[in-house]
């Protein structure tokens, strides 16, 4: 599978000349580095940062280097993105103990803390699950297998230490779990599967030691099993399911499934906003109850949208269903995208879906800086997951199973499978004509199955409507080279309200189309966004004008498909906070202007941006959920 152009090819093309050179500029002046590099020092510099998985920004960035130092062995990576992969692979191997533990923080001759001495806080296994994906990443896209020597010896001291008759112990931030499994499916020794079972198990049994956060925080206080919704840290918990769901495909054990299977349909139905960030409680970077999705406190922290596509994408591959890369796709095309400036070099920790003109906070709860995306963290988990996970897009695009070929999303790519090989041509999402065109095909019937999204109407194929099953449209043909077929999705304009229980939204629109969310921004309307009212056929007449490509690198939303609209002006209403409403009449009612006997309001016009895109202009107000009449 390989992306060519279009949006996501963009996305990863700026990912190779702009974030990633980045990325590695700010471990080096942050010290993740010389975390490193000190330890082979006779008296080692003073840790640099304040928490002890800052390893894991090393091995999140050296895994998205992996795929692209391997997409292209003659060269298409840098030179600097290569020296640097190999700087810290050698430096990792040489720090490593004799017993294979490895993690800069606790191997401090001088630190305060131990190696296993809080496993609550540590994150020693987390970072262990990160070193393993960056590994396995490694040998499979480059065939270079030093990195995963390195994390089969700190693996097995952890299958010793916490196995089968070893300590009952869990991570306080769940994430080895699935990394365990891949680095089973790489080596096929079944210890590294156990161990996964085990860590998922003991989730609930008062294995761990809670401070600051109550067990909920830490998904510990029921088992997996019982756990009746997502729950907690909202990072923690999702990745905790990615690695339940993992251990589900290699096991088959169908008690891990129900649990999946309602903690999903739970979290789809009632805690996930409509940009598809999960995560309502600054405090605590938790989810939030049921309908609990404020705008303006949305946390939606973009490591968390990471998280939930990983889980989609496995409860796609366990079950063949649609629903699951319906939510990846918004996921992809709002929550995770907008974590990432335009440039490629600044970043969103939490991501809200309304900013009021007078805001303060930092994103990331930094102090000072940049108000809107800034170029680092002094947590900086983010910044190399977008990293990693940008590079690696093209895996999520397409499977098969069963003599038939799944397109998930869609993008400009080639698709090969021993079978069957297609050119895919496409500008989704700016637009919904996608084009196959074979170019290799076995002499016998094959499948392909083209995912029609839910929001998706009068879908048609070389011209003629077809409805979907599913949501899977079927093309079984005996194919031949140069056979061509054109799936067209409409996009309109569409209208979202918002569940009763979700007090947050109620009395207000949202605005999509195909795939994307859109936003208001300050600066493409004259009056204050919070004063504008739209109503459903306001949306319905709105009109895509797509951008042209423009040659300015400030030109953030070039290329972007943009609504032309029309709003109206709120009717002037009382002053006061909280106004009494009486029967017959109300204190907050029109006073003056705008009362029953006056003008029609006049049309404001608005310009809706994709969410994706807003706040790389001025540090203005801007609104996801639009007031409506």
């Amino acid at each position: 599978m390989r992306i060519t152009g279009g949006l996501l090819g963009e996305w990863q093309d700026r990912n190779r000349r702009a974030t990633i050179p980045h990325t590695v500029e700010q471990l080096r002046a942050a010290g993740n580095v010389a975390n490193l590099s000190r330890l082979l020092e006779e008296d080692p510099a003073p840790f640099r940062g304040r928490y002890p998985f800052l390893d894991t920004d090393l091995y999140k960035t050296l895994e998205g280097l992996a795929y692209e130092i391997g997409a292209d062995a003659a060269g298409g990576a840098d030179e600097e993105t290569r020296r640097f992969f190999d700087e810290v692979v050698g430096m990792l191997e040489r720090v490593q103990a004799d017993d294979g533990y490895l993690n800069s923080f606790f191997q401090d001759p001088a630190g305060e803390k131990k190696p296993w001495e809080d496993l609550s806080w540590g994150h020693e296994l987390y970072n262990l699950g990160h070193l393993i994906q960056a590994a396995v990443a490694a040998e499979r896209r480059m065939g270079d297998g030093r990195l995963l020597a390195v994390a089969v010896k700190f693996a097995d001291l952890v299958v010793r230490r916490f196995g089968e008759g070893g300590q009952e112990a869990v991570c306080g931030h769940p994430e080895v779990e699935m990394a365990l499994v891949e680095l089973y499916r790489e080596t096929g020794n079944r210890d590294y599967l156990t161990q996964a079972r085990l860590f998922v198990d003991r989730r609930g049994q008062g294995n761990l030691t809670h401070r600051i956060f109550p067990p909920e925080y830490f998904q510990d206080h029921l088992p997996f099993r019982e756990l009746p919704s997502v729950t907690g840290h909202a990072v923690r918990m999702v990745y905790l399911a990615a690695g339940a769901t993992d251990l589900f495909l290699e096991t088959g054990d169908e008690t891990l499934f129900e649990a999946l299977d309602r903690l999903w349909d739970d979290m789809a139905a009632t805690k996930l906003y409509f940009t598809g960030g999960l995560g309502s409680r600054h405090s605590d970077e938790a989810i939030g109850d049921r309908y609990e999705l404020p705008s303006e406190r949305s946390y939606s922290e973009t490591c968390a949208a990471i998280a939930t596509m990983q889980w989609a994408w496995r409860m796609f591959l366990a079950t063949g269903r649609a629903t699951y890369l319906d939510v990846f796709e918004l996921v992809l095309f709002n929550a995770y995208a907008v974590g990432l400036s335009a440039d490629g070099k600044a970043f969103f920790y939490d991501n809200p879906l309304q900013r009021r003109p007078d805001h303060e906070q930092r994103s990331g709860a930094e102090t000072g800086g940049e108000l809107l995306r800034r170029g680092w963290f002094g947590c900086p988990c983010c910044p190399p997951n977008i990293v990693r996970w940008m590079a690696q897009l093209q895996d999520h695009v397409a499977a098969e199973r069963d003599d038939a070929l799944f397109v998930a999303q869609y993008a400009e790519s080639r698709i090969e499978t021993a079978s069957l090989a297609v050119t895919v041509q496409t500008a989704y999402p700016w637009n919904g004509d996608v084009r196959l065109t074979v170019d290799r095909a076995a002499d016998r019937p094959y499948a392909v199955k083209l995912r029609i999204p839910a929001w998706a109407r009068d879908v048609t194929l070389d011209g003629e409507p077809v409805a979907a099953e599913d949501g899977w449209l079927t093309v079984e043909r005996r194919w031949t080279e140069g056979d061509s077929i054109l799936l067209s999705i409409p996009m309109p304009v569409r209208a979202h309200g918002s569940h009763p229980h979700l007090d947050a939204t109620r009395g207000a629109v949202g605005v999509a189309r195909g795939p994307l969310v859109y936003c208001l921004e300050q600066q493409d309307t004259a009056l204050p966004v919070d004063d504008l009212v739209v109503s459903a056929n306001d949306v319905a007449g709105a009109v895509p004008a797509q951008q042209p490509d423009g040659e300015a690198t400030d030109d953030a939303l070039a290329g972007a498909v943009l609504l032309r609209a029309a709003a109206t002006a709120a009717p002037a209403l009382s002053a006061q906070l909280y106004p009494e409403l009486t029967a017959g009449r109300t204190d907050a009612a029109p006073q003056g202007p705008g009362t029953a006997d006056a003008a029609v309001p006049e049309a404001v016009p608005v310009t809706l941006v994709p969410y994706f895109l807003w706040g790389n202009r001025r540090p203005e107000a801007m609104r996801v959920w639009l007031r409506a009449h």
